[in-house]
Parts: C-alpha cells; sequence; structure tokens
C-alpha cells in the first residue's frame, strides 16, 4: 500500500492501468486530449503487479483499474473519472494539481509559441507574429530547464512536429504547415494597404521592368522585396498557392491580384492597365 500512496504522489497526474483493458485506454486518450501527461502504471506488465492490484482494491479501488489519482489522492475509476469531465470538472482538477501546466502556459498570455532556437521555422514563425504586430510569449525548449518534459506533453497534444507549436487564445492553432496560412493574410493585408502593390525580387529583371512601367505610367507602387524581408520565403510560398506563378513579380491593383509580368504587359497594350491604376487611385491628376 505504501508503494502505491509513494508512485501516486511522485507525479500530479497518474494512472493504475491494464494495457488489455480497453477502458484503461480510453482513459488515458481523455488525459492526453485534456492536455495532461499523466504517469501510467501498467500491472499486467510491473514485476510486482499482482500485489500493487491487491493494494489498489485494499485502498477501495472497484474495479481495480483504472485506478486515477490527481494531486496524490484518488479520485476514482472509469465511471467517476468520465462524471467528473461531464461536469467539467475533471480539466480544473487537472490544472489545480499542475498536471495541465502546458495549456496553462499556453494560456497565460494570448499569444504563445514553444519553439527551439535552433529551429529555422521556428525563427520564421517568430518573425511573422512580430511583423503582425504582436509580442508573443516565446518558450525555447531547448533553454527550459523542463524542456524534455514540455516536449513529451506538446506530443501528448498531438503537436507532430511538436515545434513550432502555436498558441493563439489558449488554444493549439496548428503546425508550420497551417500557419503558413497566416501568410496569406499578410500578403492581402500588403496588398490592400496601397492601390497598387508590387512583390518582387531585387534580383529579378522582369520585375524591374514592370516597376519601371508603373513609374512610367505615373504611379507609385508599393514594393515588396522578398528577397530582401525576413519572411520572404513564407511570403513567396504564400503567394505561390494564391495563384501566382512565377512568384514574382506579383502585381495586385485595388487590392486584387492582377497577374505576373505576361499579364501586366497584356493589359498595357491593350490599353487597359492605366485605366485600372486610374479607377483604383494608383495614378491621380
Amino acid at each position: 500500500m505504501d508503494r502505491i500512496r509513494e508512485l501516486a504522489s511522485k507525479k500530479a497526474a497518474v494512472i493504475f492501468t491494464k494495457s488489455s483493458c480497453d477502458m484503461c485506454h480510453s482513459i488515458k486518450a481523455l488525459f492526453y486530449q485534456l492536455g495532461a501527461s499523466p504517469a501510467i502504471h501498467e500491472l499486467d506488465q510491473e514485476p510486482s503487479g499482482r500485489e500493487m492490484e491487491k493494494a489498489l482494491q485494499k485502498l477501495g479501488c472497484s474495479p481495480s483499474v483504472p485506478a486515477v489519482f490527481i494531486g496524490g489522492r484518488f479520485v476514482g475509476s472509469s465511471k467517476d473519472i468520465i462524471s467528473l469531465h461531464l461536469d467539467g470538472s475533471l480539466k480544473q482538477k487537472l490544472i489545480d494539481a499542475g498536471a495541465i501546466w502546458i495549456r496553462d502556459l499556453a494560456s497565460k498570455k494570448t499569444e504563445v509559441i514553444f519553439t527551439k532556437s535552433s529551429c529555422c521555422m521556428c525563427h520564421s514563425i517568430k518573425q511573422l507574429f512580430y511583423e503582425l504586430g504582436a509580442s508573443p510569449t516565446i518558450h525555447e525548449l531547448d533553454k527550459e530547464p523542463s524542456g524534455r518534459e514540455m516536449e513529451k506533453a506538446l506530443q501528448q497534444l498531438r503537436c507532430s512536429p511538436f515545434v513550432p507549436a502555436v498558441f493563439i487564445g489558449g488554444r493549439h492553432v496548428g503546425l508550420p504547415k497551417d500557419i503558413i496560412s497566416l501568410y496569406f493574410d499578410r500578403i492581402r493585408d500588403l496588398a490592400s494597404k496601397k492601390a497598387a502593390v508590387i512583390f518582387t525580387k531585387s534580383s529579378c529583371c522582369m520585375c524591374h521592368s514592370i516597376k519601371q512601367l508603373f513609374y512610367e505610367l505615373g504611379a507609385s507602387p508599393a514594393i515588396h522585396e522578398l528577397d530582401q524581408e525576413p519572411s520572404g520565403r513564407e511570403m513567396e510560398k504564400a503567394l505561390q498557392r494564391l495563384g501566382c506563378s512565377p512568384s514574382v513579380p506579383a502585381v495586385f491593383i485595388g487590392g486584387r491580384y492582377i497577374g505576373s509580368s505576361k499579364d501586366v504587359i497584356s493589359l498595357h497594350l491593350d490599353g487597359s492597365l492605366k485605366q485600372m491604376l486610374i479607377d483604383a487611385g494608383a495614378i491621380w491628376f
């Protein structure tokens, strides 16, 4: 019995289970979904499993598994846990015991990012948030004393890969491939800030030609050089996903994507480009 109490108090959440027990699997999955990383003791895989099962029964655990302890206190078996979950009190118990600390960290500020200092994509995601005017809380797992435990907790939350893991308003937003969609908003925001906007690269000859054409027509477009932007690669990917092919030059007039160099030249040759710029307010007299 002392062995059970000792194990039950070593971590904020502890579950005694059997690997063959379906309900045990369900309870473990519920804890993982709530953001907890309980210590699991499979009695059918423990050398002293039979003795531990008897001790649990003497403590009033009926059936013996799953037996759930939170904050060192026996909370109940599957029926009790499900009841606590349904009335909304299970999660609070886990938070109060410190069993859900990733969620707690993630909800302390509007934007929270778990990263590693050696991760290139992490740097890009952080830079995106800074460019959008946000000041996210950053947790570098390779610099945190409890980084490994945090990493495991993120994996339990099904963050794969586990960094960068972005939380907004306490909710897990997604992975790099999900966050890249935020660049769509960044592109659209930039494209709508001025009547004429051109995304270019400083090394692109055709980009220079298109810019020169706009200047000759009397327009002063906003120019965004992707090879000089900190998040240029991600912006280029977003442009490609928006249908910009090639990605540069990408021309927007009145917030609407007009096309690349071939499209702009065609519009100029048929005389409609200048009128589009006038209608959008990019050329005034």
